[in-house]
């Protein structure tokens, strides 16, 4: 399918536009002759080849989608709309890589590469979770919240759980995570880094 749109065809004629001006420089010996495009070379000859730019004018505006999936499934303008999501799989491996950290491990049996890939994958849908419910960079969440320790305490069989306190950062998103909202409000960030959490150490004897 092919799909039109006035911007793209704005762009793509400043481009041919530029192409073109650069391969008349050519042309009129301004520039040393190189492999320029829509420059025509016909023995001692040099000059624009005027066919290449009217076929490049008729396809200005115009996007080609190839696609084997039958137009009942999915029709022109889903094509259109996947194709135009295609930045998101390039942020998810970015995602993958920076934020959630996975690292390429050399597995040779079946059953731990498909382990390795679904724990990938897991933590990527939760990443992709966690942004989308609180409107947040996964790597926003993970500064504030990765500080945060709880321990439970035995002393003769009485249990206390000790939390390490929250910060305004933390609380806005765990309340947002609660609550489904997306309008959380973070601190900026400072010049000497992330706002630490402070930590809180107990020990039972």
């Amino acid at each position: 399918m092919w799909h039109y749109l006035w911007k793209r065809d704005q762009r793509d004629n400043r481009t041919l536009n530029a192409q073109i001006e650069r391969a008349q420089r050519v042309a009129d010996k301004n520039e040393p002759i190189r492999k320029r495009r829509f420059v025509r070379i016909t023995g001692q000859t040099v000059g624009l080849d005027e066919q290449s730019i009217e076929r490049a004018r008729a396809a200005t505006g115009y996007k080609g989608c190839v696609t084997d999936i039958a137009p009942m499934v999915l029709d022109g303008l889903a094509v259109v709309a996947a194709n135009r999501d295609l930045w998101r799989v390039e942020q998810s491996f970015r995602i993958a890589k920076s934020d959630v950290r996975a690292r390429p491990i050399f597995h040779h049996a079946r059953d731990s590469i498909e382990a390795h890939l679904t724990i990938v994958s897991a933590a990527l849908a939760v990443a992709r979770d966690l942004q989308h419910t609180t409107g947040t960079s996964i790597k926003r969440i993970v500064q504030s919240l990765r500080t945060i320790h709880t321990a439970v305490i035995d002393i003769d069989g009485h249990k206390l759980t000790a939390r390490t306190p929250l910060d305004d950062d933390a609380a806005a998103i765990i309340d947002a995570l609660k609550s489904g909202t997306k309008e959380v409000q973070l601190r900026p960030k400072s010049a000497t880094g992330w706002p630490s959490i402070r930590t809180c150490t107990c020990t039972s004897r």
